[in-house]
């Protein structure tokens, strides 16, 4: 080997080429020959790798190989080979220059620890992919572990360059680290908090991915699509995107909406507001033209039973209908409000279905506010039925002889 690689060396010399271009000439000439062959092995070295992961990916059920085969773990290892391939080479390659092999050598094992760097990361990428597919792990933030990991593995990869190039020992820069610890601290502060945030968003199981989420201070109102180390992305529902610090999650309230989406229903919570006016007791013409409601009839029977005997034992004076108990129409709407929502099959009535009458606001209205859950949590079909029931309710306030509060030239009516 020894008289292979000084023949081309003498073979300039005997042509009266000057020695110092004759060292030049034979680095550079070895140089391109030796950076053909790595780069000729790291191709076969991808092929082989490629294919050896096609056919285990065919033979395996699991689909951690495919995506191990599309995270281009394959390019990244198949740097190794022409880097253990020019290590090995050093000494014949160059000649009589250690400052030379220093250097070349200094290069080649930083190129080892960027490689190995690659590698680590293609693998991280791999088991990303791979745990997203798992329903286990769908919602966790897996982001932002993945994203610690590479800090850690690049932080331990600039120390040993570091290491490598000034040729000192890991442990001085680990006590350099040691010294700087509160201005990485000040640096990486975003990061660390970032990193807190999300051991307690999975612990806490505060936020999953998919989550339909609130947060009013930041204008965020829809999904949640992404949690990584420092931000959380939340896809609003008019699909702008809203990014929001990981660890304000934390520090700040907002609304989660994943116990609605878990239970048996959605919730219906809005009023009607009557006009005051318009209530008033009902004398027998008007519960007469009541029974003929089917959804109220039992029920006007049993309540004017009762309220006439107890009147009967009081003996009230019914000649005014203000004296001793008395239906009203507000009250008889009431329960026709609670009877149809709980006939209502859109209407779960595992929950609570209730009609209750609020205090009177200030402009003078009575608010009939209607609390109830639909069964159908779906946006769309919500809002569709919401708005059929309350069409419904509004149409039948006319049957009472109820009307609706409206404001004419800021007077209530």
């Amino acid at each position: 080997m020894e008289y292979n690689r000084y023949f081309f060396t003498e073979l300039l010399k005997g042509q009266n080429i000057d020695a110092g271009a004759v060292w030049w000439i034979d680095f550079l000439v070895v140089s391109f020959l030796l950076l053909g062959i790595s780069f000729l092995l790291a191709i076969a070295s991808r092929l082989v790798i490629s294919s050896f992961l096609k056919k285990l990916s065919k033979r395996t059920k699991t689909q951690l190989d495919d995506y191990l085969l599309s995270s281009e773990f394959s390019l990244y290892f198949s740097r190794v080979v022409p880097y253990f391939f020019l290590l090995s080479v050093v000494p014949f390659w160059i000649v009589d220059s250690p400052y030379t092999t220093s250097v070349i050598l200094t290069s080649l094992n930083v190129y080892g620890v960027i490689v190995t760097i690659w590698i680590f990361r293609s693998i991280l990428q791999t088991l990303r992919s791979f745990l997203l597919t798992l329903d286990s792990f769908k919602d966790k933030p897996i982001d932002s572990y993945i994203q610690v990991f590479m800090l850690l593995i690049w932080a331990i990869g600039i120390i040993v360059v570091f290491s490598i190039i000034t040729g000192k020992e890991i442990a001085y820069f680990l006590g350099a680290m040691g010294a700087l610890s509160a201005v990485l601290l000040l640096v990486f502060k975003d990061t660390i908090l970032g990193f807190v945030a999300s051991i307690q968003i999975a612990a806490n199981d505060l936020v999953r991915i998919g989550d339909w989420v609130t947060m009013e201070k930041y204008g965020a109102d829809g999904d949640v699509i992404e949690i990584n180390l420092s931000t959380v992305k939340i896809q609003n529902f008019d699909k702008t995107i809203t990014t929001i610090p990981t660890y304000n999650l934390i520090s700040d309230s907002f609304k989660n909406w994943r116990g609605m989406a878990e239970s048996a229903g959605r919730r219906i919570k809005r009023s009607i507001l009557i006009s005051t006016p318009s209530i008033c007791f009902l004398g027998s013409d008007e519960l007469e033209k009541l029974y003929k409601i089917e959804r109220i009839s039992n029920y006007i029977s049993e309540r004017n039973s009762e309220i006439d005997q107890e009147n009967k034992a009081a003996n009230n004076d019914k000649s005014l209908a203000i004296n001793g108990r008395n239906l009203t129409n507000l009250g008889i709407y009431r329960k026709y409000v609670e009877n149809y929502l709980k006939s209502h099959p859109k209407i779960s009535n595992q929950l609570t279905v209730m009609c209750r009458q609020l205090p009177t606001n200030k402009f003078g209205a009575t608010p009939l506010e209607i609390y109830a859950f639909s069964h159908d949590k779906e946006w769309v079909a919500y809002e569709h039925l919401t708005a059929d029931i309350f069409d419904h309710l509004l149409a039948a306030l006319k049957y009472f002889n109820l009307e609706s509060f409206e404001i004419h030239n800021g007077k209530g009516e």
